[in-house]
């Protein structure tokens, strides 16, 4: 392999003020215990490219449970593949240990202390040969560089020396504005499908070009996109809605005849199906993350709705028991239902009188929160959610339920320190033994 690029502080525009405080600490922490440790992968590209990182991720030579003894804030995660997830409040910092590719079977005569401890994979599936299930050993920092999918995705930034390391190009595809695949397209997406989907929404939200080959390949294997797991491909879908560049991720994967595999319902999408992706991209865009309340059910239900496919149903099926799916895709249930009743919510929100008692009981409703949120983003209602937004910032809980009576009134539970119980005084029995004492 060659040497790799190495780019001093001088020659690059990182600077340590636009990294994450407390990536920086586990950097430093792993850096003083004699552990290489680099910033890795999407944050360095963006970095340098002016952008704002969404995640900051760390490579190391350090194995997960020698990182767990480093961070007492520390958890190991993953069967596939260990990985050490290090929280600070609600962040989560995610530290990988440097890896290599891996043939299939190969594992199973490496040394015992390069491989990471898993569950046995399942056996693949009839005719997905090529498709790579193990990919669990561990490597060194040149070696997982060119395990990465993309140049431009396994750039390094050491913190120790500021100095960006580039071992496969990525630098110059960043200047040429160019996705290219750290090796043959044609094998890296035999070997796993779902870098097709990344490469054309990756070019769509940077606004870069696909790579020839990347496109002559993706042309020639696209159909094994079907092969790739639902639940990862449906992840995929909602990182690309909540990335506030939706419209344009789905038309590239249209473009590439991806998502007519993947969601049958959407080929040759009619314009309100755009039109909903562009609404949703704009109020995305009006935050730096996305926010807590953009929920699955808003995301999925922006594709659903637009599309009609909500509304299909087998005939005589009974929806409590019915698959829910959207294309290959398996949609929670409690996602489809929850935007079912949102959408029975909307014209209740919309009317502009309603009696006070339903008023007030509306804000309590389960699917309320997600009925709100679509009425903001493609409602065209602004007075309606304003006035919604006031009564939900003034509702106030429900009344506890009555669970005793006290002189014919209600009494609720919470009416007595929690924790304690009310004793009933004991009536005392006359008779034989227990009458008054006599005096002495």
């Amino acid at each position: 392999m060659p040497d790799p690029v190495i780019v001093p502080r001088a020659d690059h525009p990182i600077s340590r003020r636009n990294i994450d405080p407390d990536a920086l600490r586990v950097l430093y922490r792993l850096n003083e215990h004699r552990y290489t440790a680099y910033l890795v992968g999407g944050s360095v590209r963006d970095l340098i490219l002016g952008r704002h990182p969404k995640d900051f991720d760390i490579g190391t030579n350090a194995h997960p449970y020698q990182i767990k003894r480093l961070f007492r804030n520390c958890w190991i995660i993953g069967r596939r593949f260990r990985l050490a997830h290090i929280k600070y409040g609600p962040k989560t910092i995610e530290v990988a240990t440097f890896r290599k590719n891996v043939p299939e079977g190969a594992a199973e005569g490496a040394p015992e202390s390069t491989v990471v401890a898993s569950s046995p994979s399942p056996a693949a599936p009839p005719g997905d040969h090529g498709i790579v299930h193990h990919d669990n050993t561990f490597g060194t920092a040149e070696e997982d560089a060119f395990r990465r999918d993309f140049t431009i995705n396994a750039l390094f930034y050491d913190v120790g020396t500021r100095s960006v390391i580039d071992y496969v190009g990525g630098l110059g595809d960043l200047e040429q504005r160019v996705i290219r695949s750290i090796g043959d397209p044609r094998v890296r997406f035999v070997e796993d499908p779902v870098r097709m989907f990344r490469a054309a929404v990756l070019a769509a939200r940077l606004g870069f070009d696909l790579d020839a080959l990347v496109v002559e390949a993706i042309a020639e294997h696209r159909t094994l996109i079907m092969k790739a797991s639902p639940a990862r491909l449906l992840e995929e879908y909602y990182k690309v809605l909540r990335s506030g560049m939706a419209e344009a991720g789905f038309h590239a994967l249209d473009r590439l005849r991806l998502v007519e595999l993947i969601t049958p319902e959407l080929k040759s999408a009619p314009p309100a199906v755009w039109d909903s992706l562009a609404r949703l991209d704009r109020f995305r865009q009006r935050f730096s993350t996305a926010p807590a309340e953009l929920t699955n059910t808003i995301l999925i239900g922006s594709l659903l709705v637009a599309s009609g496919a909500l509304q299909r149903r087998p005939p005589g099926g009974d929806p409590k028991k019915e698959r829910v799916s959207f294309g290959i895709l398996p949609v929670a249930r409690k996602d489809i239902e929850r935007l079912r009743q949102a959408m029975q919510l909307l014209p209740r929100l919309t009317e502009p009188e309603l009696p006070p008692r339903l008023t007030r009981s509306l804000p309590h409703r389960p699917a309320f929160d997600d009925a709100l949120m679509w009425l903001e983003i493609f409602g065209d209602a602004p007075d309606a959610v304003e006035r919604w937004k006031q009564a939900k910032h003034h509702r106030a809980p429900h009344p506890p339920p009555a669970t005793q009576t006290r002189d014919g009134q209600a009494v609720s539970a919470e009416s007595h320190p929690p924790g304690r119980r009310r004793r009933r005084r004991r009536r005392r029995r006359r008779g034989r033994g227990h009458g008054p004492a006599l005096p002495q």
